[in-house]
């Protein structure tokens, strides 16, 4: 049950519609999984602690430089250094001190990954390689755990949520494995209120999975050109060659 505190401290979200008492207390039980804590993980660990999610488990294996305070707005000077996730931990604790915040500062295998994501009401993919996003994908198939895969370089992002449901197309559907070389902000540099943009709208999104509000991003890429700010959206369907999710089990054999 929502205290007077949390009722008072959310009462601007409570007041709409489509989130209401029952919406507050569907965040407050929630366990929100994000993978990455720099640049797009920022904003969504934030805001889903602000918003009231009870439960997040930070999942990063880096630290803070001083080249990720220009964009990653979770961490401080004082963070340099430190653990991403501690740092992360730290931040969202004094936004949100009843949020229950779990971190793991290692790079997991998949067969960990799955442990933690088994138990998640969504997972947010704000990681900068394909080969962690393909065993992203591939857990939260395994387990049909909503994901929310947001990606940002130089003046461009991307946002699509997979809710992995049986006629639903996943991550692998749009992406083929052996096609892209991972490209990072370290290579390439990134607009420093793009990787904002677009992890916000991951939280958006997150929250609406949450809540029920709404429409996902499912089935649709979104593409952000900063540059022009203008937004392109490219509609994609379930492969049925898919080797992850169309049932045919290529991966594993």
């Amino acid at each position: 049950m929502l205290t007077d505190e949390q009722l008072l401290k959310y009462s601007r979200q409570i007041m709409l519609p489509k989130i209401d008492i029952d919406g507050q207390q569907k965040l407050l039980d929630a366990h929100i999984v994000v993978l990455g804590l720099g640049g797009l993980g920022s904003p969504v660990a934030m805001y889903l602690a602000s918003a009231g999610v009870g439960r997040l488990t930070l999942i990063d294996d880096d630290k803070v430089d001083l080249s990720n305070l220009q964009r990653q707005i979770i961490h401080k000077m004082s963070a340099v250094d430190l653990a991403k996730v501690e740092s992360a931990k730290q931040t969202i604790l004094e936004l949100a001190p009843d949020c229950q915040v779990a971190v793991i500062n290692e790079r997991l295998e998949e067969s960990s990954l799955s442990d933690i994501v088994k138990s998640a009401t969504a997972v947010i993919d704000c990681c900068d390689n394909f080969e962690t996003r393909f065993m992203l994908n591939r857990v939260c198939h395994q387990h049909q755990k909503p994901l929310v895969s947001g990606a940002a370089i130089r003046w461009e992002g991307q946002l699509s949520t997979f809710t992995m449901q049986d006629d639903s197309p996943c991550y692998r559907c749009v992406y083929e494995e052996d096609v892209f070389n991972d490209q990072t902000c370290a290579q390439n540099g990134v607009a420093a209120p793009l990787v904002g943009i677009i992890g916000s709208m991951q939280a958006m999104e997150a929250i609406k999975v949450i809540t029920g509000a709404g429409e996902l991003v499912s089935g649709r890429l979104m593409i952000f050109d900063a540059l022009d700010m203008e937004w392109r959206t490219i509609k994609f369907k379930k492969r049925s060659d898919c080797p992850v999710c169309s049932g045919l089990n290529r991966i594993s054999e």
